[in-house]
């Protein structure tokens, strides 16, 4: 994409200065071309032209996204940011550079992905096809690549001689093609990706032609694992207080007959039996008619020699 513009002014430089305001772009980047030269006036009264300069701006994908990049650093209070820019075939580097731009990579590289994937989208709006913006604070993208190589190799050495799978974090799509380049390597190991966005992520197992992929697991190793289960605290689970072997669950040992020939109904007291209170019934009073009075209720002789104590007259 090529800009243009044309200005006139009293001196060239007040016109290539109007020409970079008027694009906004730094004036390094436009190439200028004098169509006139000022001239002044004829005894400060006659004749006398302005100069007249035309600047031309041509607007790669790789300059657009340097340029959108730079406006999101100022916003993000970062001062007069470097922003160096390596053009590549439908691809650009763009390596930043100065004080305390830590915060930029954020967690894992959070930030400086999300800044990439913006700067992608202005870069393919430029010419309306693919362009592939990578950036870079430090080398932080070469030490992650050396760091996730190192993961991936080592999960899957472990996948092929286990034959298990192991699920990763989840990771970025430029992320994940590290992952799946390294396992690549490893024989007898195979890669692939599950999941959707964001949380989209790696999984490392066997490969179809690795031995261990189908093998079961060997009784050596069952009996390690369940004996390894039923210890606790370094002790035989069989073993009794001092050491002692314990009979199998679900048997009592047999308890040894007493030698002194008493039996427990001797050893232990009687106790007295206990008093159950003889349950009185009391008699309703008998049924009138309408507006009479009913007769009065003769006490029994066991009621009357009873205690006030949970008596109740009804």
């Amino acid at each position: 994409m090529l800009k243009e513009s044309v200005k006139e002014a009293a001196t060239v430089e007040e016109a290539m200065a109007a020409i970079a305001q008027e694009l906004a772009v730094p004036a390094e980047r436009i190439q200028f071309e004098v169509l006139r030269q000022p001239q002044k006036k004829t005894l400060g009264l006659f004749g006398g032209v302005t100069a007249m300069v035309r600047g031309t701006y041509t607007v790669s994908p790789a300059t657009k996204a340097a340029d959108y990049l730079a406006g999101v650093l100022r916003h993000m209070g970062v001062q007069n940011p470097v922003i160096d820019i390596k053009e590549e075939e439908e691809s650009c580097i763009l390596t930043l550079s100065g004080e305390d731009m830590g915060f930029i990579i954020g967690r894992r590289g959070e930030t400086l992905d999300a800044l990439q994937y913006l700067t992608g989208l202005v870069s393919n709006r430029v010419d309306n096809s693919y362009y592939r913006v990578t950036l870079d604070i430090g080398n932080y993208r070469e030490k992650r690549e050396q760091t996730l190589t190192a993961l991936a190799r080592k999960v899957a050495g472990q996948a092929a001689r286990s034959g298990r799978r192991t699920s990763l974090e989840p990771m970025n799509p430029y992320e994940r093609r590290i992952i799946h380049t390294a396992v690549q390597d490893v024989e007898g190991a195979i890669s692939w990706s599950v999941g959707s966005e964001p949380n989209r992520h790696v999984m490392i197992g066997p490969s179809d032609d690795n031995p261990m992929k189908d093998k079961p697991q060997s009784s050596e190793t069952r009996g390690r694992s369940s004996q390894g289960r039923g210890h606790r605290g370094g002790k035989p689970s069989g073993g009794g207080r001092n050491g002692e072997s314990r009979p199998p669950r679900g048997e009592r040992p047999e308890r040894a007959p007493r030698t002194d020939g008493a039996s427990r109904s001797d050893v232990a007291p009687e106790r007295p039996a206990r008093q159950v209170r003889q349950f009185i019934p009391r008699s309703n009073p008998l049924p009138v008619a309408d507006g009479a009075t009913p007769p009065s209720k003769t006490p029994s002789e066991a009621e009357s020699s009873a205690s006030l104590y949970g008596r109740i007259d009804l």
